[in-house]
Formats: structure tokens, sequence, C-alpha cells
């Protein structure tokens, strides 16, 4: 695409704009709200030496500033002692981030102008998290803020991203223009729970593995190789949702172009090391959300158009030469989702999705199924919650179901003993085939205790 230039030019002018007018705005009737939340995470493993796998302490804190009917400020940060101890030596003792590791992630902050320029035109600029789909947690049309897949079990879960969004009304029609000028990769799980995205390394016959390294290459963080934008029209039509979207960007996660075998002085040992990229792709979407009689449906679709990526393997230092593959030919594929959810007269609440295609497939006949379903009730007068049916099924061959398959299940019980207090206890155990990602880390099996009070 040539169209980059035209962005360019819009981005540099409105993003030297926000805080001229902001400053011309009257301060007089400032309204300042702060909330957020403390949320506790501990989770321990099931089989093995009963580890901890997890460990967050999470203090969340939003503020809300609208100076005039015509601007409102928004920020979200998270302040986390976040994991375990790492010190290994005497002299990482000194070192506290060692000792007791903290970590600040900047969620969002941005600034909302309303009636920029033409009444019917809102801006929203700064670092924001720009949620595309309708479906529940899964959805395949928002591609716009990289994943963070930091914790593989919060589906959904993206990083903010610095950029502009320009929204305009005509009629019953919403136009969204979005422009992300620099790229962000994706946040790959921490620990042993990233093997569920990377499948294993087969190599060929007699040889053995020794270090195995990579290198990523991400793109030139100029206007033409790292900007992503996005274009959404929205309408109601007939009571239903609708949303067609387009981007422009590229895949968040990396993809080998080139792996290379060095042999080493052990005999029949060789040392690997890849070269990964992020791929250009174009993608178009669509959306819908509503209800039939009294349940809740939603759909949305995805259609990827990516560029093609050739591997190369080289295995000139093993006296083979280098031989050359396709890793993502240039043929469209689609991810989509369908579901529903419903309460019951008695109180029950139950949802299901089907999922063709999860964050990390790419490309026709890599795509695999997933169906996720829930059912919960409530009990003494909304005090306590149980979820005995929670989780879902992948299967990755229908015509050899018994040896491509996953299943998830993770029952849960919250208890709130106070108002803004909720207190879960659930379990997670998997079981599967190595043929699917969940199948990967089938022994991984967690209990996990949570605590969130929100203020």
């Amino acid at each position: 695409m040539k169209n980059y230039t035209l962005f360019t030019v819009i981005g540099l002018l409105l993003f030297s704009i926000p805080g001229t007018l902001l400053a011309q705005e009257s301060t007089t009737a400032t309204e300042v709200k702060w909330n957020g939340y403390l949320q506790t995470d501990n989770r321990l493993r099931l089989k093995g030496d009963n580890d901890f796998s997890w460990q967050e302490y999470r203090l969340d804190l939003k503020i809300e500033v609208k100076p005039s009917a015509k601007a409102h400020f928004y920020s979200e940060v998270w302040l986390r002692s976040f994991g375990f101890p790492s010190a290994q030596t005497s002299s990482d003792l000194v070192d506290k981030n060692k000792v007791s590791p903290l970590n600040l992630d900047f969620r969002e902050a941005y600034v909302d102008l309303y009636g920029f320029l033409f009444d019917n035109l809102d801006i929203r600029i700064g670092r924001q998290l720009v949620a595309w789909g309708t479906a529940d947690k899964l959805n395949p049309t928002d591609n716009l803020n990289p994943d963070d897949l930091e914790d593989l079990w919060d589906f959904g879960r993206h990083l903010g991203s610095d950029g502009l969004k320009a929204s305009f009304y005509l009629k019953d029609y919403t136009f969204s223009l979005i422009y992300i000028p620099i790229f962000t990769p994706a946040v790959l799980p921490r620990g042993d729970w990233a093997s569920a995205l990377s499948p294993s390394m087969e190599l060929p016959t007699g040889l053995i593995l020794g270090n195995l390294s990579d290198k990523i290459i991400t793109p030139k963080n100029n206007f033409k190789e790292s900007s992503i934008t996005g274009v959404k029209i929205s309408k109601n039509l007939f009571g239903y949702d609708f949303s067609l979207s387009y981007v422009y960007g590229r895949d968040d996660l990396p993809l080998v172009r080139k792996v290379t075998f060095t042999p080493t002085t052990t005999r029949g040992e060789v040392d690997i090391e890849s070269e990964l990229i992020y791929p250009r792709l174009h993608i178009a979407g669509i959306d819908m959300a509503g209800a039939i009689a009294n349940i809740g449906v939603w759909a949305e679709a995805a259609v990827f158009f990516p560029e093609e990526v050739n591997m190369i393997t080289d295995l000139s230092a093993l006296g083979m030469g280098t031989q050359e593959s396709i890793a993502l030919d240039d043929k469209p594929y689609v991810r989509y989702v369908v579901g529903a959810d419903y309460t019951f007269k008695n109180g029950i609440y139950i949802n299901g999705q089907y999922l063709h295609g999860f964050i990390h497939e790419r490309g026709n006949g890599n795509l695999n199924d997933y169906f996720m379903f829930g059912l919960e009730k409530k009990f003494f007068n909304d005090k306590l919650k149980i979820a005995p049916i929670t989780g879902g099924i992948v299967i990755s061959d229908f015509k050899d179901i018994k040896n491509n398959y996953a299943l998830i299940l993770s029952p849960e019980i919250t208890y709130y003993p106070v108002d803004n207090a909720e207190i879960s206890l659930g379990a997670r155990w998997i079981d599967g085939k190595n043929t699917t990602s969940f199948g990967r880390v089938k022994d991984k099996d967690e209990l996990y205790l949570k605590l969130k009070y929100s203020f």
C-alpha cells in the first residue's frame, strides 16, 4: 500500500494539537475520578513437587479527568509484585528487583477531544486499547493492539498502543480510523507455558540438538515499515449491532524465516539458530451481536491476506547445501467464531463458543477447532457463585479425534464476602495429545486462589 504518507501527515498534525487545546480549556469545573482494584493471584502445580507456578499482586489504578464538555483524559496503570525471586549469587542480593520483583505496566493514557473541527468528529490521542469484535474474549477481528500472552489463560488481553483514533458520526453510522505509527510485537507466555504455542522441533535422523538460539528481525521504525492502520464502519440494523473492518498491519507473533544448522565438536550434535520475522498482512473483518428471544448471540470472522514467506534451511555446514520451502503462503485464510449465552429463570447461566483458528494459528490447513463452554449458578443472595463446568475442547483433526484432541476443565467457586470483594478458588485440568497446543501442556495442571477488591 502507498497511502501511508497520508496517514503520516494526519498523524503528525493531530499529535501536535491536543496539548495546546487542553491548555486553553477552563479548569474551574474539572472533575477527577479515581478507581481501580487490588488483585492477588497464586497458582500451584498439581503434579511433581507441587511448585508454585504463578505469583502476582496487582494494584490497578485508573484516573479520569473531564476538564470540560469538549475534553476527557483517562489513564490506567498496573503496579505489580510479579514473579519469584531470581537471585543466583550473593551479589544479586543487593538488587531489590531480583529479590522482590516489581513491574510497572503502563496500560493506557489518552486524551479525548469531542467535536474536533466538526461537531460529529471525535479524536482520541495517546496510548489506548482499541477492542474490536463481539465474541467473548476470543476475537478474530481484534488485530490492532499487540496480544499480551504473558498469562496464557487471560484470553483476549492486549497491550496498549500509542496512536490516534478518529470517530466520525453520520446519522446512525459510526466511522472509525485508527493509526498506530510504531509496531510492537506480542508478549509471549511466561516460563514453560510458551511450549503451548511452539511445536516441538524434529531433527533429521542421526542428529542431536546442542544449543538452540534465535534472532528476531523487527520492522524498521519508520512510517512505511512499522505503522498500522485500521478502518471500521459500525451500524445497528434490525436490532443487531454490525460492523465491517479492515486492518493493514503485521502479524504480532514471529514466524521462522531461516534455520541454520552448525555442527559442534561432539559427533552428531548440531547447534540451531532460527531467524524470525513479523510478516505484513491485510485483514478484512465482519462481526455482529444481538439477541434471539432472550438468547444472546454473536459472530465474527476475519479474512487474513498474508504476504508469502519462504523459509531457508541452511545445512551447508553439514555438507548438505540449503533447502527452501514455504513457511507461509499468500493464500487467504479465515478465522471465525460464533457463540451464544442464556440465563434460565432459576438463575443458571450458560455460554458457549465455537472458534476456528486460535491466535497463533495461520495458513489454510493449520487452523484447529475450539469449543468453549461455561455454566454457573449463584446462591445465597449472590454471595456464592459456583461454576462447575467451564473449559474447552480442541480438535485438530476430525478424522482421527482420539489422537488429535485436548480437553481443558476449569471449575471455580467464588465467594463475595462484602461489597466489591471476591475470593475465587479453582483448578485447571488439562489432557490431550501433542498435536494440539493445549495438549502440549497437559502436565501443567494447576490449583489457583485469587482475591480481588475493587474501589
